[in-house]
């Protein structure tokens, strides 16, 4: 366990975060400097930040754009009726316009009760809490809880609309929602920190294809699916590394694989392995 504590922290240390920086969703919040700013903006790159960069940074891009110098003050008094047609044919994926348009409105709506999407969480969090996952819940079911009849014309939660939602509770890992939290509450490196009175410690791994695949090779998980009890596990393994700030080594690990570093042996690559700089560890 040392010995791997050893080469993470190297690997750590010798990362070049602001390198990375125009590959990786959080670029967006880091245009702005209020903390309103960078806490909306930060969970619209979040929603949207599923797929390839190079696919979903252009979408986001745009969006941002329309919104002006301030998207938080953008959101608080956005109007659909008024203003829903500025992203009238953005689409993503899975998200058609209206579903764009009703994650803003369910913004607008949060930001007007609560003033922040901190306010909201922190209703549901608690502190003896073990990790985020009750408070994350707690968000969503809140989120579902708006109405959309002014954007869809009717109650109604479209797949478009839902796949910006999964919740701990549904067994999702919940990558995009654990990435904005990691963002707003750990205070190092690229991270923000202007969430206070949550640990870092608390936080859960952001789980994609490249943390699972490299915390199986490590032995920080032998589960076989990328669900929510995987991403605790990864964490609590994390955890026996750096107690306080269990997440430290996400960015640089999961740009490991990114960066096409780590690749899947089911590729044919099985030598890229023996280059790696996390190789001797894995033996």
């Amino acid at each position: 366990m040392q010995s791997l504590k050893q080469t993470l922290e190297r690997f750590y240390k010798e990362y070049d975060f602001r390198e990375r920086l125009s590959h990786d969703p959080i670029e967006f919040p880091h245009q702005y400097r209020r903390p309103e700013d960078i806490e909306v903006s930060g969970f619209i790159a979040s929603c949207l930040a599923y797929g390839r960069v190079d696919l979903f940074r252009p979408v986001i891009k745009r969006l941002l754009s329309v919104m002006g110098k301030s998207p938080y003050d953008f959101l608080m008094g956005f109007d659909v009726k008024r203003q829903g047609h500025l992203f009238s044919e953005i689409r993503y994926r899975f998200n058609g316009d209206r579903d764009i348009v009703c994650l803003f409105f369910i913004l607008h709506e949060i930001l007007n009760k609560t003033l922040s999407i901190q306010s909201a969480f922190m209703r549901f969090y608690k502190p003896d809490d073990t990790n985020i996952g009750n408070g994350l819940t707690g968000l969503i079911n809140y989120i579902l809880e708006i109405d959309t009849s002014k954007v869809y014309g009717r109650n109604i939660h479209p797949a478009g609309l839902m796949q910006f939602f999964p919740s701990p509770s549904g067994g999702s890992a919940c990558k995009r929602a654990n990435l904005f939290l990691r963002w707003m509450v750990r205070d190092r490196d690229i991270d923000f920190g202007i969430w206070k009175g949550i640990p870092k410690n608390r936080l859960v791994i952001p789980l994609d294809t490249h943390i699972a695949r490299i915390s199986r090779c490590l032995g920080f998980t032998r589960r076989a699916s990328s669900d929510w009890k995987t991403a605790v596990e990864i964490t609590e393994a994390l955890k026996e590394l750096n107690p306080e700030d269990p997440l430290k080594y996400d960015f640089a690990l999961c740009h490991h694989g990114i960066s096409g570093m780590c690749t899947s042996k089911s590729k044919g690559l099985e030598n890229n392995c023996t280059g790696c700089a996390l190789w001797h560890i894995t033996d």
